[in-house]
């Protein structure tokens, strides 16, 4: 009896120290998000309005995770293979997460803001991957362009039935992450870094093409069976494109950026993760 006691009391401090797993976090004093940050903020703010929505607090908690996770994505590439852009790697004080449409498992995107900080609600992510310089304009020409991002940034479509109340929003030089959920957040909204001065660089022109990629791949042999099954299928112009380490596969090449998006919108459900990549 004295072996069961003290064994049920070993599973109830565990059920008591998951419960609380991430109540005591809180996002650090200094953090602040930059002014570019704070544009797409007001710009997604204003987007929402000219559609007849209301406008979102910026919340300092999402903030803070998106934060973490362009920095994730940068750093760590977890958006490997099967993995998409809400994917998380192991590398941090959060659990890892392969976020991706073949195996679904929404919770380890979802909670990762209650995971992180003291918000206790669930959080949902729209992540955008960029290979040169962007600014808010292109983020938001992007996301017009996109039913997906539209959908879920105005509540239509498979998000009809969510009602956004505040909004996070991180950037750095190649990924945006926008996040979104149902609760107000306590902690409040997040204030801009002093000192920082917003950089409109002007983009120069040069002969550039869009692929259209589908997956990712360690190995050249796994991407030409991949690019097999693909031609069978009647996507004549798919291809391998290698840069660096990177071995991706795209089932189309363009040279501007609306034909890129326009053909991604009509590609079947299968292809629903397939992301532009610019070179």
């Amino acid at each position: 009896m004295r072996y069961l006691n003290i064994y049920i009391a070993l599973i109830f401090s565990f059920l008591i120290l998951s419960n609380t797993k991430g109540q005591n976090k809180t996002v650090p004093d200094k953090f602040c998000i930059s002014v570019t940050e704070d544009q797409l903020f007001k710009r997604i703010n204003l987007f929402r309005v000219e559609n007849g929505k209301t406008s979102i607090e910026n919340s300092v908690s999402l903030s803070y995770v998106a934060k973490l996770h362009v920095d994730d994505l940068q750093e760590n590439h977890p958006d490997t293979s099967i993995c998409n852009l809400s994917s998380w790697s192991d590398k941090g004080e959060w659990s890892a997460c392969c976020y991706n449409s073949y195996v679904p498992n929404p919770d380890c995107m979802w909670d990762k803001p209650k995971e992180i900080t003291s918000f206790k609600y669930r959080g949902y992510e729209l992540a955008l991957y960029f290979e040169d310089d962007f600014d808010v304009d292109t983020v938001m020409q992007l996301i017009q362009s996109s039913k997906e991002a539209r959908d879920m940034i105005l509540t239509n479509g498979n998000y009809k039935q969510k009602k956004w109340i505040c909004g996070g929003f991180g950037i750095n030089d190649h990924y945006v992450s926008i996040w979104f959920a149902q609760r107000p957040d306590k902690e409040g909204s997040p204030g801009i870094c002093k000192g920082e001065k917003l950089q409109v660089d002007s983009l120069e022109i040069k002969q550039v093409s869009f692929y259209l990629i589908v997956a990712s791949f360690q190995s050249v042999k796994d991407a030409r069976e991949a690019l097999k099954r693909l031609k069978q299928n009647g996507y004549k112009e798919s291809g391998i494109l290698r840069s660096d380490s990177n071995i991706r596969l795209y089932i189309n090449k363009f040279e501007g950026l609306k034909e890129a998006m326009y053909f991604k919108q009509n590609l079947p459900y299968t292809y629903n993760d397939s992301w532009i990549y610019k070179q």
